[in-house]
């Protein structure tokens, strides 16, 4: 029985030895430690006629507000001021969707799936260089417009930006 006991421990211990090193702690290089979210332009052409006519006021300011709050949740960077911060997060709206999504027998629309599209770039605060540059970066969300699930696309419109300001973070913290 002992030299089973052994046997296990020593098996256990080896397969923790050689396990994979996967962390849940960020990936930022130990010189950054805060971060400043400029205020995001909103270059949504509403007017266009393969776009609905919806403008969905101060979207620009819920975008940027999100994605603070998001940082906050994190831990992993400070937010700051400008004159502070190691790094700057410049964004802008460059899209927004809306597309069917699933269809019922009568072929009318049953559920929604949203995209809000944004332009990043990520600054160093000292040098001014482009730490990196997303083009399209897409938050998400869907939403049924029948039904017991049946919602607003202004609710749907908020956890696509709730999901944006995940991605973001995500993208900044782990993608070093």
């Amino acid at each position: 029985m002992k030299k089973l006991l052994l046997y296990f421990t020593l098996l256990f211990s080896g397969m923790s030895l050689v396990s994979c090193g996967y962390t849940t702690g960020s990936a930022l290089p130990s010189n950054l430690k805060t971060i400043y979210v400029s205020e995001f332009k909103n270059n949504i052409d509403f007017s266009t006629e393969s776009r609905r006519n919806l403008y969905f006021p101060l979207l620009e300011v819920d975008v940027r507000n999100q994605i603070i709050e998001r940082f906050l949740f994190d831990g992993n960077l400070r937010v700051t001021d400008e004159n502070q911060a190691d790094l700057i997060l410049r964004g802008e709206l460059t899209g927004y969707d809306r597309g069917a999504l699933r269809y019922t027998d009568n072929d009318d629309v049953q559920e929604y799936r949203v995209h809000i599209i944004v332009s990043l770039k990520m600054y160093d605060a000292r040098t001014q260089e482009v730490m990196w540059t997303e083009t399209s970066f897409v938050g998400e969300a869907t939403y049924f417009i029948t039904g017991a699930q049946a919602t607003t696309e202004e609710s749907a419109l908020q956890e696509a930006v709730e999901d944006l300001a995940r991605r973001i973070v995500e993208r900044t913290i782990e993608d070093w």
